[in-house]
């Protein structure tokens, strides 16, 4: 689908069916929650129906007041002409923390959700930029993430994320209008993906963070498979089998990561694991483990710059030896199944 017919369709179809779909729901409330409490006692957990409905609605009415507000906003711009200077990229960064840490707290007491944190803390982090290499996988780990760098590290995330991301309203506002990139495996507008990640990560201020998933996508043990059959395609044996030898961890993807090391020279790097809700692979295994009374443990690592080697190959030998230290955490750390 063409780039200008696939905007159209996001922002005169999908925002506005959002916006119409959660004034549906709170015209119609009353019915909901007389379905959702008939239906909660013949389910199994506690409440399960109601809980659902209670974030459905709340994920909605945050979309809803947040695509309200970026319309202020662009208004308040010049129609948009100032919409990403530095001022109002801090009121747009100002905003999501909001909407982040609201939407937490009330997430965490309807789930009975903990999040555990290991490794520096964020009064011990140097104002100094900073690149952030996270593993993938899991319901929402991209925006746990985003919700511990605004919050806990006050750093504003230069973020690489999949083009599908996109079709949520607000996140397509928003990320269009603060220095982030989607990316697809093809080519766009004769700039390969390198080149992209590269153009993101210069140029960071002291309080930035740029923010990559080394992995590529979410994992899941098909994802797992075919990367490792990727590497045995590429004709690289020895990496396909320590690949294969990561058991919770896709074999990282080094070419973004390279890119990302060059265009920041400056930068430390932080690796971020965690486990917790990393089994649930499916609609169905998120909707089978509600209510959840999980606990998330987040692990980071602050990796100095003079600690990374300089040729390439030994950059990728790096990312490697991390990428396995990182399974080997999670192996460890992981919670034991009910």
């Amino acid at each position: 689908m063409r780039r200008p017919l696939v905007w159209a369709l996001r922002r005169l179809v999908v925002a506005p069916a959002v916006i119409g779909l959660t004034v549906l729901m709170w015209v119609t409330l009353p019915g909901w929650l007389l379905v959702a409490a008939v239906l909660s006692p013949a389910l199994p957990g506690r409440w399960r129906a109601l809980r659902v409905l209670w974030l459905a609605l709340l994920y909605l009415t945050f979309e809803t007041l947040l695509l309200a507000v970026l319309l202020g906003l662009w208004l308040a711009s010049g129609f948009g002409w100032r919409i990403r200077s530095p001022y109002f990229s801090g009121i747009h960064y100002d905003l999501v923390q909001g909407t982040l840490i609201v939407f937490f707290r009330e997430a965490r007491r309807v789930l009975a959700l903990r999040i555990r944190t290991d490794g520096p803390h964020p009064s011990r982090w140097p104002d100094a930029p900073v690149l952030v290499m996270c593993r993938h996988a899991g319901p929402g780990d991209s925006f746990i993430l985003m919700y511990a760098l605004l919050h806990w590290y006050h750093r504003e995330p230069r973020v690489v994320l999949k083009n599908t991301l996109a079709w949520d309203p607000a996140i397509d506002v928003i990320l269009n209008r603060v220095p982030a990139r989607f990316i697809s495996p093809d080519p766009v507008a004769g700039e390969d993906l390198e080149s992209q990640i590269s153009s993101l990560a210069t140029g960071l201020d002291v309080n930035d963070a740029f923010v990559i998933f080394p992995e590529g996508g979410n994992f899941t043990p098909a994802r797992r498979d075919r990367a490792i059959a990727r590497l045995r395609r590429l004709g690289l044996e020895r990496m396909a089998v320590r690949a294969e030898e990561m058991t919770h961890v896709l074999a990282p993807r080094p070419g973004g990561v390279l890119a990302a090391l060059e265009a920041a020279p400056e930068a430390d790097v932080l690796m971020v694991a965690h486990t917790g809700l990393d089994h649930m692979l499916t609609v169905a295994d998120v909707w089978r483990e509600l209510p959840m009374d999980k606990q998330i443990t987040m692990r980071w690592w602050r990796v100095a710059r003079e600690e990374i080697p300089a040729d390439r190959d030994a950059r990728i030998e790096w990312l490697y030896h991390w990428w396995e230290r990182i399974d080997d955490w999670i192996e460890d750390n992981r919670p034991e199944p009910v």
